[in-house]
């Protein structure tokens, strides 16, 4: 018995120029869509951007730590008028003063548990940012696959077009030979023309999915590599939920992020209650510059002679601030303090549970679509089978045309939800790595030896292999 291949049907649509989709001759494959959105991508860049700014509170609370260096001159002329039993006397000073200063804080608790508190966010920030440049790599791929998803998707709507056009052409010729009422010609052209609309919607989709990749990468692509339909569909490793949930609470850069969080805040809280402590600094002073603009004069230091040169001084000594009261603010800080800590071991929490959740969601997800691909491509051959059983009844008249295409309609249903599988497959099982903490480039890199740069969907959209399985099905009936 002659199978009607789904293939042939498409190469017998599609010869115009008019369903032709953009190819390149150098196709481009998922690392190099990758690499383009690290070298490109605005959000990227601006998380980096972030994070070097981020780094920098670390120096700036160690500052606090440091010696406190400064340096100084000043020049003033003052003028005074004092009234004597013998009548007013005005005397003037004026001169030119240098002075430095140095500080070194010997006992600052809020200033250490800030330094503290800066360091655990700066390791936050370096996690969060490996989280999006892992993250990346998910957007990439869904971008890539979403591609290769419409295209296919185009594909079947092509073909399914063909079959229904082709339905109604039979139609119309068996009506004008009167082996057929109108109502066949109506049903057919019926279902021709919803196959030709969404054949149209079909479309932009693949120009939605082409413009999703431009918007990562900043560059305008023609053409992906596609996938082989040899690409292996396999449970995960290891086949345990439980090991992926303990891997994930373990190594998802999303919970250590938010576990540096919680350190930062807890620092955060011993800093604002160190600020009931006391203070101890060293600090010492130096001063050169004319006598009288630095006040040793006679009113000052009683019996000590007028001295009109240059003079010096200089003091060393220790600083003690014992904080009495300030008006409630840090009590008021400590209590703040505490709330913020509360707040993000809740979050914490939250996102505990979430990525368990998600750990079990995408263990589960992947092992269906490999339960899910092996039934749908089992379904395209019993549809293609039911298709042609189908066709012969009506051609002796036991059937009717409202049988045939709902067979047909079958039949391109299971393709597209066939595809659809394989591609949510490959997604599955990046969230469920992402989801770890396991996603790198080196997954891309796997995918990728089973990238067919040669790959046209509309010859390629269905396993090479599914013409023999057809007809060993048929043969079996």
């Amino acid at each position: 018995m002659r199978v009607l291949s789904l293939t042939f049907a498409i190469a017998t649509v599609l010869g115009s120029a008019a369903y032709a989709a953009p190819l390149s001759q150098n196709k481009v494959n998922l690392l190099d869509v990758y690499q383009l959105a690290v070298d490109n991508n605005a959000d990227l860049a601006a998380a980096h951007a972030d994070y070097q700014a981020q780094r920098e509170r670390v120096p700036q609370a160690r500052a606090g730590l440091l010696p406190q260096i400064g340096a100084g001159a000043s020049n003033s002329n003052s003028r005074s008028k004092v009234d004597t039993t013998d009548g007013s006397k005005t005397t003037s000073r004026s001169g030119l003063v240098y002075q430095a200063s140095l500080s070194q804080p010997l006992f600052r608790l809020d200033r250490w548990y800030q330094l503290q508190a800066a360091q655990a966010t700066n390791e936050q920030s370096a996690l969060e940012l490996s989280a999006i440049d892992q993250n990346l790599i998910l957007q990439s791929s869904e971008v890539y696959f979403a591609v290769l998803r419409a295209q296919d998707n185009l594909a079947a709507s092509r073909a399914e077009e063909s079959a229904f056009k082709r339905q109604f052409d039979l139609a119309s010729e068996r009506f004008d030979v009167g082996l057929s009422d109108k109502t066949d010609v109506l049903q057919a052209q019926a279902a021709y023309d919803a196959a030709r609309a969404n054949r149209m919607v079909a479309e932009r989709m693949v120009s939605d999915a082409f413009q999703a990749v431009s918007t990562l990468t900043n560059v305008d692509l023609a053409a992906l590599e596609g996938v082989k339909h040899s690409l292996p569909i396999l449970a995960p490793t290891p086949n345990d939920a439980s090991a992926w949930v303990n891997t994930a609470t373990e190594q998802n850069l999303g919970l250590q992020a938010i576990n540096f969080a919680v350190q930062a805040a807890q620092e955060s809280v011993k800093q604002r209650k160190s600020g009931h402590a006391p203070t101890v600094d060293a600090i010492a002073q130096y001063q050169k510059g004319d006598n009288d603009s630095m006040g040793f004069v006679n009113s000052g230091f009683p019996g000590m002679p007028r001295y009109d040169g240059k003079a010096e001084q200089g003091s060393v000594g220790l600083q003690l601030n014992i904080p009495l009261y300030t008006g409630g603010m840090t009590s008021s800080q400590v209590r703040e303090g505490v709330y913020r800590l509360d707040q993000v071991e809740q979050m914490r929490e939250s996102l505990r549970r979430k990525t368990v959740q998600d750990a079990r969601n995408f263990y589960r997800a992947v092992n269906t679509d490999v339960e899910q691909v092996q039934a749908l491509k089992q379904a395209i051959i019993s549809s293609q089978s039911a298709v042609e059983a189908t066709q012969i009844g009506y051609d002796v008249g036991t059937r009717n045309i409202v049988d045939v295409l709902d067979a047909q309609r079958y039949l391109y249903a299971a393709v597209r939800n066939y595809n659809n599988a394989r591609y949510d497959y490959i997604l599955n099982n990046l969230r469920l790595q992402q989801t770890a903490g396991t996603l790198s480039p080196d997954n891309l890199q796997a995918l990728s030896i089973y990238l067919n740069p040669n790959y046209n969907p509309d010859n390629d959209f269905l396993p090479p292999d599914l013409d023999k399985e057809i007809e060993a099905n048929l043969r079996r009936r």
